[in-house]
C-alpha cells in the first residue's frame, strides 16, 4: 500500500506534488493553531469556572454561618454538601433541600477529607455518576465546618466542541481553498518550465538532417528570477546546440563540395591518362616512333591532375582553418617575396613586360611566406594566361595606416562586369571556350582568396575595360592570423 502510494506521487507532475506538499504544511499548522486554540479556551473557561465557583462560596458561606445550612439563592444544575469535620472526619449535614446533593456523594466526601488533611482548599474534576462531569470546590467556611460546591462543566463541553466543529470547518474550507488556488498558481508558475518542456519535445521532433538551424527558442519571460536563470541558460544551450549543427553541416557542405569538386575535375585528366595509357600501349607495339610523344603527354597530364590535386587539398585545409591552420607563420619582408614574384612572371613570361613599385624600404609583416608567394604567383599568372602578348603588368607594394597593399595590374581586355562576382568561385572561368590547358582550372583564384583569408586579409577586384586590379590588404599589426 505504501509503495502504491509513492509511485502514485512520484507520478504526479510537479504542481500537483507542490501544492499536496503546502497542503500538508498547513494541515500540520491548522492542526497545531487549533490545538493550542482549544487548549487555552478550555483552561480560559475552566478558570472563569473556578472563579465563579470561589466567588458563590463567599456569598454562601455566611448563609451556612447564620443558619446551619445552606439557604438562599443557588445556581441551576449546581450542588452543595457542608460537612462537619471537627471530629477528623468528615459528616454530611442535611441539606435544606435533597436535590442539593447528588446521589454518588463520595466524591464531595473525599474532597471535605483531602480539604481536612491538606488545610487548603481544593479544586478538583471529578465525573458524578449519573450526573457527568463536574467542577468540585471545597472551602473551609468556619472551623470544623466545609463547603463542597460543584459546577456541571457540560457548558465548557458544549462551548469547546463548538470551537472544535467550527475549526475544523473552517479549516477545511482553508486547506482546501489553499489546495486549489495554491495548485492555480504553481502551474502558472511553472508554465514557464512547461513551455521550455514543450520547447525541448519540439527540438526533440525535429529533423536535424534537413537544417542546421533550430526551429524553436523558448522567449517567454514570465516566472521569477529563478525561472529566467534557467530560461537564460536553455536557450544558451540552444544556441550552442544550433551552432554546432551549423558547424556540422557546413564541414558535412564541405566535404561534399570538396568530393564533387575534385570528381567533376579529376574526371578530364584521368579520361586523358587513360586514354594516352592506351595510345602508348599501341604505340609501343605498332608505332614506336609515337610512343614518346604520348608519354610525354601521358606526365603532363598526371602533372596537371597533381597541380589539380594540390590545390584541392589546399582549399580543403583551408576550409578546416578552424581546426588547424595550414599557414607557418613568421616575420617576412613583403616586398622581397614581391620582388622574387616578379622575377619569377618575368622569366616565365617574357612577352608580358612587368614594372615593380615597392616604395622606400622593406615591409615586414607576421605571414606565411610560401603561401603569400603563391599568392602573388597566382595572380601575376592570372595576368599573363588571360591576356595577350604584349600586355603589360604592374605590381605595386604600399603601406596604409594599418595594413599593406600589394596592388597587380594589368591593360588588357577587362573583366565583364557579371563575372567580377564570380571570380573567386572555385573552378569558375570567364572564358570557358578555352581549353584546360591554357584556361586552367578555376581554382587560382579561389586558391589566392583562401590563403589571404587565412591572413586575416582581404582581397578585391576592380575592373573595366582595358584594365583590371587585383588588390591583396594584408594586416600589419602583430597579432596573428585568425586560427593561428
Amino acid at each position: 500500500m505504501i509503495n502504491r502510494l509513492k509511485q502514485t506521487y512520484r507520478g504526479m507532475r510537479l504542481g500537483t506534488r507542490l501544492a499536496l506538499g503546502l497542503g500538508a504544511l498547513a494541515l500540520v499548522v491548522f492542526a497545531v493553531v487549533g490545538n493550542a486554540l482549544t487548549m487555552y479556551m478550555r483552561d480560559y473557561l475552566s478558570a472563569q469556572l473556578n472563579e465563579q465557583l470561589k466567588i458563590a462560596q463567599i456569598a454562601q458561606s455566611k448563609s451556612i454561618a447564620d443558619d446551619g445550612t445552606l439557604k438562599g439563592k443557588k445556581y441551576w444544575g449546581w450542588y452543595y454538601a457542608v460537612y462537619d469535620t471537627s471530629g477528623g472526619t468528615p459528616v454530611l449535614r442535611k441539606p435544606e433541600d435533597p436535590a442539593d446533593v447528588p446521589e454518588d456523594i463520595d466524591d464531595f466526601t473525599l474532597v471535605a477529607k483531602a480539604l481536612t488533611v491538606e488545610g487548603t482548599e481544593i479544586t478538583r474534576t471529578e465525573h458524578l455518576r449519573g450526573a457527568g462531569q463536574y467542577r468540585l470546590r471545597a472551602c473551609e467556611v468556619e472551623p470544623g465546618v466545609v463547603l463542597v460546591s460543584a459546577a456541571p462543566m457540560e457548558d465548557i463541553d458544549d462551548t469547546v466542541a463548538r470551537l472544535i466543529t467550527i475549526q475544523v470547518v473552517t479549516f477545511a474550507l482553508a486547506l482546501l481553498a489553499l489546495v486549489v488556488f495554491g495548485r492555480a498558481m504553481l502551474r502558472r508558475g511553472l508554465k514557464p518550465l512547461s513551455d521550455m518542456a514543450h520547447t525541448a519535445r519540439g527540438i526533440t521532433s525535429h529533423d536535424l538532417t534537413d537544417s542546421a538551424r533550430l526551429p524553436v527558442r523558448h522567449d517567454n519571460r514570465d516566472g521569477g528570477f529563478e525561472v529566467e536563470e534557467l530560461r537564460t541558460a536553455f536557450n544558451t544551450m540552444l544556441e550552442h546546440i544550433d551552432d554546432a549543427l551549423a558547424v556540422r553541416t557546413e564541414a558535412e557542405q564541405r566535404l561534399r563540395r570538396f568530393v564533387a569538386d575534385a570528381s567533376h575535375e579529376l574526371r578530364t585528366p584521368l579520361m586523358s591518362v587513360r586514354g594516352y595509357a592506351d595510345l602508348f600501349q599501341y604505340a609501343a607495339a605498332h608505332s614506336p616512333e609515337e610512343r614518346d610523344k604520348h608519354l610525354a603527354r601521358l606526365r603532363a597530364e598526371a602533372a596537371r591532375m597533381g597541380y589539380l590535386l594540390d590545390d584541392l587539398l589546399t582549399l580543403a585545409r583551408l576550409d578546416a582553418a578552424d581546426v588547424e591552420t595550414p599557414l607557418r607563420m613568421e616575420e617576412a619582408d613583403l616586398v622581397e617575396l614581391a620582388l622574387q614574384a616578379a622575377d619569377a612572371f618575368r622569366a616565365g613570361h617574357p612577352g608580358h613586360p612587368l614594372t615593380v613599385t615597392t616604395g622606400s624600404g622593406p615591409v615586414p609583416l607576421r605571414l606565411d611566406p610560401l603561401r603569400l608567394r603563391q599568392v602573388l604567383d597566382n595572380l601575376l599568372t592570372n595576368a599573363a594566361v588571360h591576356t595577350p602578348r604584349g600586355t603589360k603588368v604592374s605590381l605595386e607594394v604600399s603601406v596604409e595606416p594599418g595594413s599593406a597593399e600589394v596592388r597587380i595590374t594589368d591593360s588588357g581586355p577587362g573583366i565583364p562586369a557579371d563575372d567580377q562576382k564570380r571570380v573567386f568561385d572555385r573552378f569558375y572561368r570567364v572564358d570557358k571556350a578555352r581549353s584546360r590547358d591554357r584556361g586552367g582550372s578555376g581554382l587560382g583564384l579561389a586558391v589566392a582568396r583562401s590563403l589571404v583569408r587565412a591572413h586575416g586579409g582581404t582581397i578585391t577586384l576592380t575592373g573595366e575595360p582595358g584594365t583590371t586590379t587585383f588588390t591583396v590588404r594584408l594586416p600589419s599589426g602583430k597579432s596573428e592570423a585568425p586560427g593561428v
